[in-house]
């Protein structure tokens, strides 16, 4: 099994050693790291590529997440924690933690010579070398981008003017066959700027999928059929929460008065496996989609 990033819980352990973390929250956070390692072992008990394991895996997480986001954070009785949700990225953390996880443990002929994670990625080359300067190898250049998610390889380059190579400038990146971007809650700014690295990730690498993933969608759906993005994927199929409810939450008093109505809220917006699914589906068809025989191709008439 390739080794998983873990960026949730880092920031679980980052929150953990803050300084200006409550006292009184100090104790439930040493419980949300114990449910989180009690998440992780349930995910890795699910067997891999059976027709129910994104649907378990989800089941798992939303379990997990519900804990997070009501549990740890909304019931805190001092308000560091739901105050400071953007910048302790507690609860926004657990889709880039999961993504890793589903896509390895659902999908078949991945094996552990692929990266999963965030990783730099390789978008584009160019060669800074002129008459005047040859440079090393050519002075070769990459563009990357950094992803949230990615399926792919770590990748070496090596340039030179010499055949044997005795002289030349090595690059290493990622190349990245499957990449995703993470957003809580997803706006036109954040969609254009997808559409433009969607677009550098397709020049770069032809033969990949660029998907955009978000909890909440806060604009007005726009079609991707004139992009490079394969997929917008609202995976709490809601939009956001409209400001004048979260404006209720502003204490903790304020958040038990209302706590049913953001229990209600919670229980409507869960993770949706079928989204998930249907990410996975795209992605077992470009595996599954190798180099076709003639004898298949002369019997479908057509490849």
């Amino acid at each position: 099994m390739p080794e998983l990033s873990r960026p949730h819980y880092t920031k679980l352990k980052a929150c953990l050693d803050n300084p200006r973390l409550p006292e009184a929250d100090k104790e439930r956070l040493e419980e949300a790291v114990r449910k989180y390692h009690e998440w992780i072992a349930e995910l890795e008990s699910i067997e891999r590529g059976q027709a129910d394991t994104v649907e378990k895996l989800v089941e798992a997480t939303n379990r997990y997440k519900r804990f997070i986001e009501l549990d740890l954070i909304f019931d805190s009785s001092d308000n560091f924690l739901y105050r400071q949700k953007g910048q302790l990225k507690l609860d926004n953390t657990i889709l880039e933690e999961f993504l890793p996880q589903v896509v390895f443990r659902s999908l078949r002929g991945i094996d552990d010579s692929f990266e999963l994670g965030p990783r730099n990625t390789f978008s584009g080359l160019s060669f800074l070398s002129s008459l005047g300067n040859l440079g090393q190898g050519g002075e070769p250049s990459i563009r990357t981008k950094d992803q949230d998610f990615i399926l792919g390889k770590k990748l070496y380059l090596k340039s030179s003017f010499d055949a044997e190579f005795q002289d030349y400038k090595l690059i290493e990146s990622h190349l990245g066959y499957v990449c995703a971007e993470c957003k809580t809650n997803l706006d036109k700014t954040m969609f254009q700027e997808a559409v433009a690295t969607s677009r550098d990730l397709k020049i770069a690498v032809p033969g990949s999928l660029y998907f955009l993933i978000c909890e909440f969608l806060d604009m007005t759906p726009i079609s991707i059929i004139s992009t490079q993005i394969d997929d917008v994927l609202i995976v709490r199929k809601t939009k956001r929460m409209s400001s004048n409810i979260r404006q209720e939450y502003r204490t903790p008093e304020e958040r038990q008065r209302h706590r049913q109505q953001y229990v209600d809220f919670l229980d409507s917006s869960q993770y949706y496996p079928d989204v998930f699914q249907r990410m996975i589906n795209k992605i077992q068809a470009l595996i599954d989609d190798t180099s076709p025989s003639m004898e298949n191709v002369l019997n479908q008439g057509h490849f």
